[in-house]
């Protein structure tokens, strides 16, 4: 196998193949290694628009079509409709609230907290079973509304894109990373 002449080091087949798989799974490579724990014979999903028990307008629209990018990004599992996927994400945006979170001496607001409660499940319409179910899952993220350094101040339109990404982020890596 190897040439003439070419002196065999111990472990070097091992760290090509690590260099082959590192470099597969590089973000600036068009191939990657995934770790999916996803059942085999999944492989469509359907995420209905969240209810929504909160006054927030939109916010259900919102995260239903984050969590649609967030998998389409991914590519474990392909968004269908639901009378023809094998899984079905449901959820229910139990709470959200924007609340001031940091203050200057002069009791003026300067940062602000969002924390986003849903309810999610995940099911297995094949074997019409819940594969994950998180009835309390909680997001929060900060936002500073006055200039902090060279970082702009901040609106709460930015914190709630923020707090939907971490929602999305967490359900992706849950359904296709393992329960």
């Amino acid at each position: 196998m190897w040439g003439s002449g070419t002196r065999f080091i111990p472990g070097l087949r091992t760290r090509l193949g690590l260099l082959v798989l590192l470099a597969l799974a590089s973000p600036t490579c068009a191939y990657s290694v995934r770790n999916s724990s996803l059942p085999p014979h999944l492989k469509t999903l359907a995420i209905p628009t969240f209810a929504n028990s909160t006054v927030e307008f939109g916010l259900s629209d919102d995260i239903t079509t984050s969590l649609i990018n967030g998998f389409v990004a991914d590519h474990s599992l392909k968004i269908a409709a639901e009378r023809d996927a094998n899984a079905v994400l449901r959820g229910n945006v139990v709470a959200y609230r924007n609340q001031v979170f940091g203050y200057t001496s002069q009791e003026r607001a300067t940062e602000y907290e969002i924390v986003l409660t849903v309810s999610v499940t995940f099911r297995d319409m094949v074997k019409n079973r819940d594969l994950w179910k998180d009835d309390n899952m909680v997001l929060r993220t900060t936002y500073n509304v006055t200039q902090v350094g060279s970082e702009p101040a901040r609106t709460e339109t930015d914190g709630r894109r923020d707090v939907i990404q971490k929602l999305t982020d967490r359900i992706v890596s849950r359904t296709v990373q393992g329960w």
